[in-house]
């Protein structure tokens, strides 16, 4: 019988090497490419269309969704958070568009500029706390939080004040914050591709 308890103590003490890949890098390139490319509508350069939608459906949204669980799998709590939320953001952002365009029957689904100014900022609220979570991460990944919560409540307030001037300096700043998204997610790849510091993060 004692032979047997020390048999499961010395099972209880076995450590389990990581070895699958970090998803972080897919979750932020998801995020910061499509952020750029809907925040260089919002700035005026062109209108909404298939391909701001289909970026945010499928690298957006679902790359992220995919990132957020990975992050869950190796005990991330804020990864899987932020990268599922995010993913998620994507998707009900392309509901929000899509929806009102599917028929007679769904036609009174559009968003008002108020409701969407409350969504934004809900959001915007849900960043702030998430960027507070950075804190102890990675100045990079601190600018990534601290522009998109700024992004967020700038274009809440565009909406509900319907300010094309916010809406046009949201967009501006959108583009910096998709590019810092960009910019953390290839320091994290590279970094690790050389195996030493090639861009600070």
């Amino acid at each position: 019988m004692s032979q047997n308890i020390k048999d499961v103590m010395d099972i209880r003490d076995v450590k389990i090497k990581d070895l699958t890949a970090n998803p972080a890098p897919l979750g932020l390139m998801g995020f910061g490419m499509t952020t750029v490319l809907l925040n260089i509508h919002n700035a005026g350069f062109y209108p909404m269309d298939a391909m701001i939608l289909s970026m945010g459906f499928f690298y957006g949204g679902l790359a992220q969704v995919i990132a957020g669980i990975e992050e869950w799998k190796k005990g991330n709590t804020f990864g899987a958070t932020a990268f599922t939320s995010y993913g998620l953001f994507w998707l009900t952002l392309v509901g929000i568009v899509l929806l009102p365009k599917l028929g007679d029957n769904f036609s009174g689904l559009a968003h008002s500029s108020t409701s969407f100014a409350a969504y934004l900022f809900m959001w915007g609220l849900f960043t702030l706390y998430m960027f507070v979570g950075t804190l102890k991460a990675s100045r990079a990944l601190q600018v990534v939080f601290l522009t998109l919560t700024i992004l967020f409540f700038l274009l809440a307030a565009g909406n509900y004040l319907g300010s094309a001037a916010i809406l046009r300096v949201a967009g501006f700043e959108g583009i910096l914050t998709g590019l810092s998204a960009i910019y953390t997610a290839m320091g994290q790849v590279l970094n690790e591709s050389y195996g030493k510091k090639m861009i600070p993060l």
